[in-house]
């Protein structure tokens, strides 16, 4: 079992930056691959960006390529997200999830834990 708790999320004006940290808990966190997915109101979750167990893969939607990047510290048992260049369209509710098969995925249905989701609005 893990926990995941992010945090980092918040209100921002197009154009601008923010980072979310996921925070694990449990069991050993550098055995699992971390994501980043986003739920807009009305839309379905979506695949935003993942890391392997070591962070030595990453893979990004497409979308938020060249603006988005993902990295762990398994040190302090974290993923973070480093937001730039935010538009309206990023607007969600972001979540982390793990994955215990260790090499991250694109694949909502391959993760076994969530977190409870942080909030980032992007004003135009």
């Amino acid at each position: 079992q893990v926990q995941l708790v992010e945090s980092g999320g918040g209100l921002v004006q197009a154009g601008g930056s923010l980072r979310l940290s996921c925070a694990a808990s449990g069991r050993t966190f550098s055995s699992y691959g971390m994501g980043w997915f986003r739920q807009a109101p009305g839309k379905e979750r979506e695949f935003v960006a993942a890391i392997s167990r070591s962070g030595g893969t990453t893979y990004y939607v497409d979308r938020v390529k060249g603006r988005f990047t993902i990295s762990r510290d398994n040190a302090k048992n974290t993923v973070y997200l480093q937001m730039n260049s935010l538009k309206p369209e990023d607007a969600a509710v972001y979540y982390c999830a793990a994955d215990d098969g260790g090499l991250g995925s694109t694949r909502r249905y391959e993760y076994d834990y969530w977190g409870q989701g942080t909030q980032v609005t992007v004003s135009s």
